[in-house]
């Protein structure tokens, strides 16, 4: 009896000082490394960035890059640009409508100023589409007026492109906030 008592008290020790993970609902980055000179030891300390539901959609949608580019496209096999940012919102309980032009009456209007990651950008572009809305990108990065995009383009299909270069900067139409 005893030595069934001290198996148990044996086996309960071991599994309480098992390690655990702890799941992380924010994104970690470093900011310095400090070194103590008593004992050579290096810790870090980090800055927490609250991760949103844009980062979470913007995240989804890069993982498309690369992927061809396919009229009336949703999925890996093939997409249009309007099908990126339809499926992005919509793995995140966001419901857009499902066409460029369409979207672009969703949301409110914002100045370039204030786009941020997430938000959407409108173009007019091709010699056809020069008289309405056709195209449509998911702000990735906005920091100092510097505004990059995931979108996709029928020649080079999904891609992330700087709002600066001349004919994104020539088609640009609006930018909207969905969240």
């Amino acid at each position: 009896m005893q030595r069934t008592i001290i198996i148990l008290l044996v086996i309960i020790s071991f599994t309480s000082c098992k390690s655990s993970k702890k799941a992380r609902s924010k994104k970690e980055t470093p900011t310095k490394v400090v070194i103590s000179r008593k004992n050579k030891k290096e810790t870090a300390t980090y800055k927490t960035k609250h991760v949103t539901k844009a980062d979470h959609i913007v995240d989804y949608a890069m993982q498309f890059k690369g992927v061809r580019y396919k009229w009336g496209g949703t999925t890996k096999s093939g997409m249009d640009c309007s099908g990126l940012v339809f499926q992005s919102f919509k793995a995140h309980d966001v419901y857009l409508p499902r066409i460029s032009r369409d979207m672009a009456k969703k949301g409110d209007k914002i100045s370039l100023k204030k786009a941020q990651e997430g938000d959407l950008l409108f173009f007019k572009t091709g010699k056809r589409g020069r008289h309405r809305i056709n195209h449509v990108g998911l702000v990735v990065k906005s920091k100092a007026g510097d505004i990059t995009f995931i979108h996709a383009t029928t020649s080079r299909g999904v891609l992330v492109s700087k709002l600066s270069e001349n004919y994104w900067k020539s088609a640009f139409v609006e930018a909207r906030k969905i969240l």
